[in-house]
């Protein structure tokens, strides 16, 4: 009997999420084994972390759950080392079999990397002892015991004006009308937007009460103030971070070739270009997207990667046409507090067009494309077909997979 095809999926994020339940609806069960590597055991919202940290709840979404029935088996641990040339990976935690060490070696005939980013200091001086971040749950439920223990007219400052720091500013002063919220931003105030988008934003934050310090670049973080470059000190009873994600450190250590992000470079179907068993998706993964431009680090990259690299790795393994998943940008969803919304309009390659969407309908448009990037991770199978189809034998792989490279090429 020809053993079963090992498949490890590594961070249980959008994409890692998907990528594992669209896998197990492609392939057949007694042909592959899909196991799922998380150190949590439920899915984390990461678009909702600004709300948590203003003191809502969001709805408990356990990985048990979502996969029941699907054949991926759960491995609740912590990923401590990849080796691709061994085609390895350790992990560590409650989850494990626990040698000497604490940690147990994973084999894998193909590996999907996933794990993501975190929040990026930008190496700036204080910021990692001083600043919150909402990167992900742990630091929104830090940040969060912290804004309730403030007072009426404390001082918040937000630092980045990307699409989390311009959601976080809003939903904290939304949340908390009695504090003082603020916004430095290195350029004016949503100048990636269009006309129409820098004009609703202006509109809200005003009527929010933030102040946005625009051209302004922090260069130091204390316990109650940042400095600025032209040497401006900007009080701060609290700082949040957005300014920027990086990406896991762990795959540095590795051979796998990446980029000076740190992230691993693929070709059109996710797949290493250094090894090939290798598949990396998301924020972790350097993307061409149309002109060639990187995607961003974003869920709306991520989940069409996912999608990409599990029905490219479905495909090899079966004998069957490699699928092209369209890699481009529609819009940027942006929430502005619960009642207000920004809906920005973009070219392929991510740039503003002039039209956009805003207000309520807007805000109802975000939290609609939230449910729906949940709901996905809960159904990662929309539009793949029912059907399973088996794995080709082991020495077929390689002439199957060359020639469905040169008919992609």
């Amino acid at each position: 009997m020809q053993q079963q095809h090992r498949i490890i999926v590594l961070g249980a994020g959008y994409s890692g999420a998907i990528a594992a339940g669209r896998l197990a609806k492609r392939l057949r069960r007694e042909d592959v084994a899909i196991t799922l590597v998380n150190a949590e055991p439920d899915f984390v919202e990461r678009v909702r972390m600004h709300q948590l940290a203003t003191g809502q709840e969001l709805a408990p979404r356990p990985f048990s759950e979502m996969f029941a029935g699907t054949g991926v088996a759960l491995k609740y641990a912590k990923v401590t080392a990849v080796d691709p040339d061994r085609k390895h990976v350790t992990v560590a935690g409650a989850d494990t079999v626990a040698g000497t060490d604490g940690a147990e070696e994973l084999p894998y005939d193909t590996l999907v990397y996933a794990l993501g980013s975190g929040w990026n200091s930008q190496g700036v001086p204080g910021t990692a002892e001083h600043a919150h971040e909402i990167s992900g749950r742990p630091g929104a439920l830090r940040l969060r015991e912290r804004l309730a223990g403030l007072d009426a007219g404390q001082q918040v400052l937000v630092i980045g004006g990307g699409l989390t720091g311009l959601e976080a500013a809003t939903e904290f002063a939304e949340a908390r009308p009695d504090l003082d919220i603020a916004l430095a931003v290195r350029g004016g105030l949503g100048d990636t937007l269009s006309p129409k988008g820098r004009g609703h934003l202006r509109k809200v934050f005003g009527k929010l009460g933030i102040t946005v310090h625009e051209h302004t670049a922090v260069t130091e973080v204390t316990p109650d103030h940042v400095t600025t470059a032209d040497g401006t000190s900007v009080p701060a009873d609290v700082t949040v971070w957005t300014a920027g994600f990086a990406v896991h450190p762990i795959v540095r250590a590795t051979t796998l070739e990446v980029s000076d992000t740190g992230q691993i470079v693929v070709d059109a179907t996710m797949r290493s270009l250094s090894h090939p068993d290798v598949y990396a998706i998301g924020d972790a993964a350097l993307v061409a997207g149309p002109g060639d431009k990187p995607l961003r680090m974003s869920c709306a990259s991520g989940v069409p990667t996912a999608w990409q690299a599990a029905d490219a790795i479905a495909a090899r393994l079966t004998g069957t046409k490699l699928p092209k998943t369209a890699l481009r940008y529609f819009n940027q969803c942006i929430s502005l507090g619960r009642k207000e919304g920004l809906i920005q309009y973009v070219t392929a390659d991510d740039r503003a067009v002039s039209a956009a969407l805003t207000g309520r309908l807007a805000a109802v448009y975000k939290e609609l494309v939230c449910k729906g990037a949940a709901w996905g991770v809960a159904h990662p199978t929309l539009g793949v077909p029912a059907r399973r189809r088996p794995v080709v034998r082991a020495e077929q792989q390689p002439q199957v997979t060359a020639a469905a490279a040169n008919a992609e090429a």
